[in-house]
């Protein structure tokens, strides 16, 4: 792909214009053309099926790259896709899309259409038995179920459209969507992706675009989903590095670049708390991050995985052409040129200003990033992806760990998903069984804390944690019968990552580093630092320090155990006292005299 050259008037810091981004669209847009069936209503691009099968994969690839085509504007380009309407809803074309059915993968396509045709306003040039036939298409929403989650609002924006066209529809199949997101709304413009404690990028790429555009296409009042959306940025700004990369948290994460959808979401619909050159500037970053580290392949595909291909990054509804979620990056260019979001120089993101900790308790998270090496750091302590008691709980590698960061990834391959080590604190039996954090119950995430638990069998593992610069402090109070081991593991960095340590605090006996194969996301060779200790039996408490970059020499932290009590002085004098068990507790005094408490309710 053949950039234009690097602004550094107007962009100083990415080098991206508009330009760059209508640059990258064509060719996203010009390299998935071969792929197309005859008649271009599907594109079947190479690479592992999904489970819906080869047609809806199909037509995944035409529904995502035609909202591509619709944010683009290009009239060329979308006269290919008029194409494929009419032959993918004709039931007589080989091709021809498979009907709506309940929980099926083509409502989440048709949605993708719905605001395509909206947007682009092709609707009224289509010829009339086309038009019917998409209606009937689109219609077969009214009376399907959808999964209890994101997928509600699908049917919002498909009856919309559907509305807005003058077609049977059901409003009350809107009106029943709406309520059951706003049910999901938790507060500081976070919503839970369906009933649980499911936080990662669909709130932003799902739960507020969709309200929003369900509003732009009604034409209805929405001045309660801006607020939402405002909030929602305040905290968001804080999940992007230096150099672009999004946290790596949570699941879909081949989306990639749709991390920025958000950013734009503020700019279009005035709902954001950041200027126009700091929201270019970091969608931008976001953009230029993957496309300079192998996210579209020679062939000018987007692949599944994150940098290059890398299928643990996926899910079992991955298809080859799900990558093109990314579509939603490019919400941008419906603002036009002269538009100050693309005229103004670009200004600094949040993590180019200054340190940060920055407190999310909605989604239970704590933020911490250095500005001299552009680090987030995501301390989670509320997000476990699993549905409420009773259900059965999972664990997955992308959102039962204690860290995640925008320059580290967690051993999500078979290999190292095994054995979890890194960012994880494990109760070890005799017989080499090994505790996993499935359900995360919260203790309290407030100023540079957070805490959490988690049970598995005879076990409880209490953790809480206090951010400083590139230092977490973990202060873990484990409940295990005797002869079990206990083992605290660092960020897992490939070579030539930025440097990750774990310094035992107290109760630790052994160090060591643990490499798994073909694992993680940065690189083939990860290695994970890690503590271990002996479990006297009862109650017992650790504490460590881990780093991701910043200085390994730079660790003179004390840590003093008393009963209950942790207390932990910082070199400039600043104390930390954290208590577990019953009655937790965080205290910080910092050098000034200023204190900051908390105890849980």
């Amino acid at each position: 792909m053949r950039l234009p050259p690097p602004d550094r008037v107007v962009s100083w810091h990415t080098g991206y214009t508009r330009e760059h981004w209508t640059t990258v669209a064509d060719h996203l847009l010009e390299a998935v053309a071969p792929y197309a069936v005859p008649g271009f209503a599907q594109i079947r691009l190479p690479g592992r099926q999904s489970a819906s099968g080869v047609d809806s994969d199909g037509l995944e690839g035409y529904a995502r790259t035609f909202l591509l085509a619709a944010f683009r504007g290009r009239s060329d380009l979308l006269e290919r896709y008029a194409e494929g309407l009419a032959n993918g809803t004709d039931p007589a074309s080989p091709y021809a899309w498979p009907a709506l059915t309940d929980n099926s993968q083509q409502i989440v396509e048709a949605a993708s259409i719905a605001i395509a045709l909206h947007e682009t306003g092709m609707f009224a040039d289509l010829d009339p038995g086309v038009r019917e036939r998409v209606v009937e298409w689109l219609g077969g929403i009214t009376g399907t179920r959808v999964w209890p989650c994101n997928w509600v609002l699908f049917k919002a924006v498909i009856q919309q459209f559907l509305a807005n066209v003058g077609a049977p529809h059901d409003p009350a199949e809107i009106r029943e969507a709406l309520d059951q997101v706003d049910g999901w709304y938790v507060g500081d413009g976070w919503y839970t992706d369906g009933a649980g404690q499911n936080y990662d990028y669909y709130c932003g790429w799902a739960m507020h675009l969709y309200t929003l555009w369900w509003a732009r296409m009604a034409g209805a009042p929405d001045q309660v989903y801006r607020d939402r959306l405002r909030l929602f940025l305040t905290g968001y700004r804080h999940l992007f590095g230096g150099d672009g990369a999004p946290v790596h948290q949570g699941r879909s994460l081949t989306y990639r670049f749709a991390a920025a959808a958000p950013l734009w979401l503020g700019a279009l619909f005035d709902a954001t708390p950041l200027s126009p050159g700091t929201t270019r500037r970091m969608a931008s970053g976001v953009l230029r991050y993957f496309v300079e580290r192998g996210a579209v392949s020679p062939q000018g595909l987007l692949t599944l995985g994150w940098h290059g291909p890398f299928l643990p990054v996926t899910q079992s509804y991955s298809g080859p052409a799900s990558p093109y979620w990314a579509s939603k990056a490019f919400i941008g260019l419906l603002l036009p040129a002269d538009h100050p979001v693309w005229t103004v120089p670009e200004e600094t993101a949040p993590v180019e200003e200054a340190d940060h900790v920055v407190a999310l308790p909605a989604p239970g998270w704590l933020l911490h990033s250095t500005r001299h090496d552009g680090i987030v750091r995501l301390l989670n302590h509320g997000s476990d992806h699993n549905p409420p008691p009773p259900a059965p709980a999972g664990d997955d590698p992308h959102y039962s760990k204690l860290a995640y960061s925008t320059h580290a990834a967690p051993e999500a391959g078979e290999d190292g998903w095994t054995k979890n080590v890194d960012n994880h604190l494990a109760v070890i039996a005799p017989d080499g069984t090994a505790t996993r954090r499935r359900r995360i119950e919260r203790i309290g995430v407030t100023d540079r804390f957070a805490a959490s638990r988690y049970t598995d069998g005879e076990v409880t593992v209490e953790t809480a944690a206090v951010a400083r610069g590139p230092f977490e402090i973990r202060v873990h109070r484990v409940t295990a019968p005797a002869g079990h081991t206990v083992r605290d593991g660092g960020y897992a960095v490939p070579a030539g990552g930025p440097v990750s340590t774990i310094t035992p605090l107290h109760g630790w006996r052994r160090t060591g580093v643990s490499t798994a194969l073909a694992s993680n996301a940065y690189g083939p060779d990860a290695a994970t630092p890690y503590v271990e200790g002996d479990h006297p039996g009862g109650v017992a408490l650790y504490a460590s320090l881990v780093m991701l970059g910043g200085d390994p020499a730079d660790t003179a932290v004390d840590a003093r155990v008393d009963g209950e009590r942790v207390t932990i002085t910082f070199p400039d004098g600043e104390l930390v006292e954290v208590r577990l068990g019953d009655r937790p507790s965080y205290l910080r005094r910092g050098p000034a005299g200023d204190v900051v408490t908390w105890e849980a309710g």
